[in-house]
Order: structure tokens, then C-alpha cells, then sequence
């Protein structure tokens, strides 16, 4: 019989062998762009599991069980760590209410936490870590009732199913690899095996078996007053005269005064938001407008200097609640510094490369004092961690899709606080799906996509992320890109450059595109953004 000292060894030697091999499955990436994270993602939601189990003392396979599942709910990152949470999810609910298990319920155990897995997928697809632990949970069934048996055909039938995988999936053939959630899986199975066969538990390559800890914005409180160029953050709400009022005119009035420039024309209002030494001429141009409201000028030198002098924490009453709360995740100072302009109160750091974990996002959403928190993942791998930490939080979580920075920044920008939740949900989501949201990084190795020959460190386009165009610098590719996703319709190019480009350049590529699209509103904002020279944004 097993009992939950032994599920936990068999578990923790799964998940430590899954973390030795992460870089493996982290080069399985079919696309070979710099963020192919699957082994750390599932590396990192494993470890979140094998540092529970080291702190549980228990005989129970149903506590041990709950102790497995609890933490990979919690520690989730990616879609492939939240995949890896409902296996474990599944194990959980299958074994309740037992103190010990025989190796045949162990392995229907297995056989519910794949059934679990692919309910939790909305469209399911063949070829991918779902089919591998299907096929692996089938074999141990049919295995006969002892544990090694159990594993050693689980293993066996997960490593061939993943063979397989090319011949189900067109694209991994296409880029000569296997699934690389797949690989993940197997490796578990393996280390779990390696322990029945060992009776000793593979040892992880590290001393603490976990990760670096991120370094969120808010945890980043002080910062130099030296790069505050403009000083005055001005806000407010312009109600138009008229319809027909020009508030592009307006828009290139002001756009050289300062920087961080939000003008929303939404309807009858104009929202206006914008760093300037020069409040006065900005109120003096937006009064041509109409009436102004909601007039907010701050001193951000002064706000700073206040925030030093008061790094010692002091009893506050506990703030009122408000009816609406932000998260959002993104990568890089500028576009975070973006999004806490939109009004977002906490700005999770992450995106392509270190996908925030479900506890992240639900520890952000609990930090805020509202009734509704919205939450903007712009990551189309994070969605999954943003949906799970709104089915466990006791808050009302309402998760904008958000696949891109752009689309996060046109849903928030399209918030309106005198509208009701559902009815902002309604239009940030069609706002989100009316951006075209395009990149530019480097490949990582070489490949084949489509018609087109890929070759290490060579520049690519994505849009939508698919590759369009592949070239050797960076502004060219831009500029091809471009070309191809503006069309006569399209109103407003905003362009943020990465931590790898200097303002100059950005300036010389934006004057480049202006002359390339007259009809177009050009803008580039600082991003800051790791791996990605450019983030498009096209409207």
C-alpha cells in the first residue's frame, strides 16, 4: 500500500527531476523567439510543490494529495504550469477521503487528473501534454496492481506517445521537436520512477530548490527624481462643444510639451492625461475644446521627495472602498509607468520571459480595496494563471483577455468609471480586439516557418504572433512590418521601443514611419521592454 510519506518522496523526486531538466524542455520552443519558457513554467509551478511537501509531515495520501494540488493552484505560471495544477487537481479529488491507496488507484488517480486537465482546456488540441498523460494514465491503468509496474509503464508509454507528437502536430514536425509540455510531464514520471527504483529521491541541482524571487514594481519604492524631466502630472476631462470639436489639432498643440501623453476622444469627452513643465498651455488649448472638469495637477518632484522623507510606515485609516481596481502585467519601466498612468494599481512584473504565477495575480487583486478588480494579463500565456486566480479569490476578479500590451493599453484607455462592470468589461474586451498588435525581437536558433528560413539571431516581425518578416536590423523589419498591417483605415501607429534601443534611434525610426504614413498619428513611447526591440501598437 502507499502512504503519503511515500506519495510525497515519489512527488518531490517528479518534481526535482523536472526542474534539473527544464532548459530541455525550454528548447523544445516551436517558434524560436526568446521566451520559450515551458520548462520553467512547469519547472517553477512543480518546485511551488516540492517545497510544500518538504514542510508537510504527514501518513495521509489525502493530505498529501490536497498539499500537491493546494500548491500548484497557488504556484501555477503559464499555461503549462496551470495544465501541470489540474493533473494534480485531479490526483486530489480522486484519492479524497483516503488514508493509504493501492498502486491501481493510484493510477486512476492519474487517469482523472488528465480527465480534469483537458476540461480545464477550452479547445483541447492532440499532440500536447494532454495526449502524452492521457496515454501515460491509460498504460498505468492496465498496468498490473503493483507501484513500479504502474510507473515503469507510464513512463515507457508517456516517452513513445511523445515521440509521436511531430506526426499529430504539423508544427512541431516542421520545427523538428517534440511537445514541450509533454517533455515536462515525462520528466515527472521519470523522477517518479527513479524513486521506486532507487528508493532515494533525485536530488535538485540547486540548495533551495526554488527560484529567484521576482521583483515587483511596488516592491521597487525608491527611485532618483533625476529622470523626472517634466514635473507637472496633469490630468483632466474636456466636455466638447461640439462633436466636431479638433482635438487632433489639440493633440499636436501639446505632444511636444511633455511626455507620458494620453488624449482619449471618447464621444462628447476628451480624457487628457500628460507629463509638462507648461500646465498652463495645455489648460489654455484644451479650453478650445470646451469645458474642462475634473482638473488634477501634481507635482511629481514634490510627491517624490514627500515619499522619502516618509519611507517609515504610519497607521492609516483604513481607505474607503472604490468601485474599481486594476492589475496588470507587463515587462519594462516605460510601459509599466504607462499603465500606472491609465490608473492601474498594481503593475505585475513580467510578460514574456517570467510569466506571473496564479498567487502573483491573486495577491495583487487582493491588495486593492474595490469592488471590481480587473485584470490585464497581455500575455496570451498568463490568461490561464488570471482566470484561475479569479475562481479562487474571494473578490469579484473580472480578467480582460488581454493577449499584447497594446490591447491592455486600449482596453484600460476605453474604462469608463461612470459605466457599470459589465458594461466596461463589454467595451475594454471590444476595444482590446480592435488593435492590431505587432513585435519585433531576434531568433534564438534556426528554424523553418511558413516559406521562411530562419536563422539564428536573425530579426523577426510578428504579428498576432505569427512571423511575417524576418530580416537583420531591427528598424527595416519594422519598417517591411508595417507595411503590411497599416491600412487606409488605420488612425494611430504607436510605437514603444525596448531597453536595447536609444531614444535617438526611436525618434529617426518615428519620423521615418510619419513620412511613411501621412494619414497616420505617429507615436513612440519609451517601453523598456527586455527582448523585444519594438512593441506596435496599430488602430
Amino acid at each position: 500500500m502507499i502512504d503519503g510519506k511515500l506519495l510525497a518522496q515519489m512527488f518531490l523526486s517528479g518534481a526535482n527531476n523536472l526542474y534539473n531538466n527544464r532548459r530541455i524542455v525550454d528548447e523544445l520552443n516551436v517558434f524560436p523567439v526568446p521566451d520559450g519558457d515551458t520548462g520553467t513554467n512547469m519547472s517553477m509551478t512543480a518546485q511551488n510543490m516540492a517545497k510544500s511537501l518538504l514542510e508537510v509531515q504527514s501518513d495521509s495520501v489525502t493530505r498529501i494529495a490536497d498539499v500537491m494540488s493546494f500548491a500548484t493552484l497557488r504556484g501555477a505560471r503559464g499555461n503549462s504550469g496551470v495544465i501541470l495544477s489540474q493533473f494534480f487537481r485531479g490526483i486530489a479529488k480522486s484519492l479524497k477521503g483516503k488514508s493509504e491507496c493501492d498502486a491501481h488507484e493510484l493510477a486512476e488517480a492519474l487517469m482523472q487528473g488528465s480527465e480534469v486537465a483537458y476540461n480545464a482546456v477550452m479547445n483541447p488540441t492532440e499532440g500536447t501534454i494532454l495526449t502524452v498523460a492521457k496515454a501515460a494514465a491509460k498504460a498505468a491503468v492496465s498496468a498490473e496492481n503493483d507501484i513500479l509496474a504502474v510507473f515503469t509503464a507510464a513512463a515507457q508509454e508517456g516517452n513513445e506517445t511523445l515521440s509521436r507528437t511531430p506526426d499529430m502536430l504539423p508544427t512541431l514536425k516542421k520545427a523538428g521537436v517534440v511537445d514541450a509540455g509533454g517533455q515536462g510531464w515525462v520528466f515527472v514520471l521519470e523522477g517518479v520512477l527513479y524513486y521506486l527504483q532507487n528508493n532515494k529521491i533525485v536530488e535538485c541541482d540547486k540548495k533551495d530548490g526554488s527560484e529567484e524571487p521576482q521583483k515587483s514594481e511596488s516592491a521597487q519604492k525608491k527611485v532618483s527624481d533625476q529622470n523626472i524631466k517634466y514635473i507637472y502630472c496633469t490630468e483632466f476631462i474636456v466636455e466638447k462643444r461640439q462633436k466636431g470639436a479638433d482635438v487632433l489639432s489639440f493633440k499636436r498643440a501639446i505632444e511636444k510639451t511633455g511626455d507620458s501623453m494620453l488624449v482619449i476622444d471618447d464621444d462628447d469627452i476628451v480624457k487628457v492625461h500628460i507629463h509638462t513643465n507648461n500646465p498652463g498651455f495645455v489648460l489654455e488649448n484644451a479650453i478650445k475644446l470646451g469645458t474642462m472638469i475634473n482638473i488634477k495637477i501634481d507635482n511629481m518632484k514634490h510627491q517624490h521627495q514627500s515619499l522619502i522623507e516618509n519611507e517609515e510606515p504610519k497607521e492609516e485609516e483604513e481607505e474607503e472602498e472604490k468601485e474599481f481596481g486594476f492589475v496588470t502585467v507587463c515587462a519594462g519601466g516605460g510601459i509599466a509607468k504607462i499603465f500606472k498612468d491609465l490608473g492601474a494599481d498594481a503593475v505585475i512584473e513580467g510578460g514574456q520571459t517570467m510569466n506571473p504565477s496564479t498567487d502573483d495575480i491573486l495577491s495583487a487583486a487582493n491588495g486593492i480595496n474595490a469592488k471590481t478588480i480587473f485584470v490585464f494579463p497581455n500575455n496570451k500565456n498568463i490568461i490561464l494563471a488570471a482566470n484561475q486566480a479569479m475562481e479562487i479569490s474571494k473578490k469579484h476578479i473580472v480578467v480582460i483577455p488581454t493577449k499584447s500590451i497594446p490591447e491592455g493599453v486600449c482596453a484600460m484607455m476605453k474604462f469608463n468609471s461612470e459605466k457599470s462592470a459589465d458594461d466596461n468589461e463589454k467595451a475594454m474586451n471590444k476595444a482590446a480586439q480592435n488593435v492590431t498588435s505587432a513585435q519585433i525581437t531576434y531568433a534564438v536558433r534556426d528554424t523553418e516557418s511558413e516559406d521562411k528560413v530562419i536563422k539564428k539571431d536573425d530579426i523577426l516581425g510578428l504579428v498576432g504572433g505569427k512571423i511575417q518578416e524576418v530580416g537583420k536590423n531591427p528598424d527595416d523589419v519594422l519598417f517591411d512590418l508595417l507595411e503590411g498591417i497599416v491600412t487606409d483605415d488605420s488612425e494611430f501607429i504607436t510605437i514603444y521601443y525596448g531597453e536595447d534601443i536609444e531614444e535617438d534611434r526611436a525618434e529617426k525610426t518615428a519620423e521615418k514611419i510619419e513620412n511613411m504614413f501621412e494619414d497616420a498619428e505617429v507615436f513612440v513611447k519609451y517601453g523598456g521592454q527586455p527582448l523585444y526591440y519594438y512593441v506596435i501598437s496599430v488602430e
